[in-house]
């Protein structure tokens, strides 16, 4: 069929789409799917389970009786294995689920007539979970190839019309009715014959019992008198006994309590002595050695600290007089130079005048040239533009610092009236 739009299923139904965009039919176990109508096609097959009543009549088996045998098997095409439903779908797509069964009851009907016959009558009729399970394994093993599963079989009911299964039900039945009267006269003989062995042996044993409790009875009443008179005399022997040990023992204690006594109180002066000596001794240890311990380091320390005050301040005295000194001859001797200079730079100043200034001058003019080259010397590169007239490269930064250097001459003129030049050509 072709339909436009979502095609969908029950849980007992699978779809199967073939056509456009797909290599293989796409198999849909209770779902829904798109589809595309005219260039694709989707078809459904039943999923659900049948039961087939497989009957295989006239059937010999291995001893060459033929018996007829109904057996009821539950099968379905499995949806949940894709492989499976695949398998399915080669072979049973287009068939309605009346020709589905007749193939899996054609099938499981050969399978079940190949079991019978490799199996006798009574194994059949005794055993009929092998047969089951013989035919169930075999029917699957044939059936998955068509993509089908047998969910279970049973074994419903065996014939024959030759009356082999009723006979031999009769010689069983005929066979067990005379096990179980034999068995019941034998068990009737015995129950019969041991209530009289154990009637015969309750009386014996009755009368015997009864003998020996008149012996014992007996015995017991002799005894017992001669138990009697035997304990009542040394029940009287134990009392005096106990009485004359109870006496001396009662004495033993009494001198044993004194000599505890007077060993005690020795001990007790004993140890009150070495109580004394102990605390003579804790005295001597804890009071008075450590007192004259104390007292003899306090007197060290008195004394030692005494003489560290003494040489302190002698010695701080001794410091303020020596820095007193040295001050003093510093501070003189620093005014005098201080002195003495200005007067020295004073007089140079008079009679040099110009010629002074000349010299400073001078003397700083490389100290400017210096300065001046000091920024060209921290350069990592320098970057020079020529338009082809002049000098270029290193001439040229020279040339740039002597012209610098030149001008320095014009600028003190400037600030102090001091012509260099002419003061050096003069000179």
């Amino acid at each position: 069929m072709n339909t436009c739009g979502f095609v969908t299923c029950g849980p007992n139904e699978a779809l199967v789409v073939s056509g456009c965009c797909y290599g293989k039919p796409l198999l849909v176990p209770g779902g829904r799917v798109f589809v595309w109508p005219i260039v694709q096609q989707v078809q459904k097959i039943s999923l659900n389970t049948m039961t087939l009543q497989v009957e295989s009549p006239t059937v010999y088996t291995s001893q060459g009786v033929p018996i007829s045998v109904t057996g009821i098997a539950q099968v379905k095409i499995q949806g949940q294995n894709e492989e499976m439903l695949s398998t399915a779908c080669e072979q049973f797509l287009g068939k309605d689920e009346h020709e589905i069964h007749n193939i899996a009851l054609v099938t499981l009907e050969g399978h079940q007539r190949a079991i019978m016959g490799s199996m006798t009558v009574e194994e059949i009729y005794k055993d009929r979970k092998k047969f089951s399970k013989e035919v169930f394994e075999v029917a699957s093993s044939d059936l998955i190839n068509m993509g089908i599963t047998v969910v279970s079989y049973t074994l419903k009911d065996i014939r024959d019309e030759e009356g082999y299964l009723k006979a031999l039900g009769m010689a069983r039945t005929a066979e067990v009715k005379r096990d179980a009267r034999i068995g019941e006269a034998e068990a009737r003989k015995d129950a019969q014959i041991r209530e009289a062995m154990a009637e015969e042996q309750r009386m014996a044993a009755r009368f015997l019992n009864d003998a020996d409790i008149a012996k014992a009875q007996r015995d017991f009443e002799i005894k017992k008198a001669a138990y009697d008179v035997e304990v009542q005399t040394k029940k009287a022997e134990a009392e005096m006994a106990f009485e004359l040990q109870a006496a001396k023992t009662k004495q033993r204690i009494m001198e044993e309590q004194m000599q505890v006594k007077v060993v005690e109180r020795g001990q007790e002066i004993a140890v009150q002595e070495q109580e004394m000596m102990r605390r003579e001794k804790e005295l001597d240890a804890t009071v008075r050695r450590p007192a004259d311990a104390e007292k003899y380091r306090l007197e060290k320390m008195a004394e030692a600290n005494k003489l560290r005050l003494v040489m302190e301040a002698e010695a701080e005295a001794e410091a303020i007089k020596v820095r007193g000194e040295a001050e003093a001859f510093a501070i003189e001797a620093k005014a005098k130079a201080e002195a003495n200079q200005m007067a020295k730079k004073a007089a140079a100043w008079d009679e040099y005048g110009t010629a002074a200034m000349v010299d400073m001058m001078l003397d700083t003019l490389p100290k400017v040239a210096a300065e001046v080259a000091a920024p060209l010397s921290q350069a990592k590169k320098i970057t020079m533009v020529s338009s082809g007239n002049g000098s270029v490269g290193a001439e040229k930064l020279t040339e740039e610092v002597l012209n610098i250097v030149t001008r320095v001459p014009e600028l003190v003129k400037n600030l102090t009236g001091v012509d260099i030049a002419k003061s050096v050509h003069a000179a």
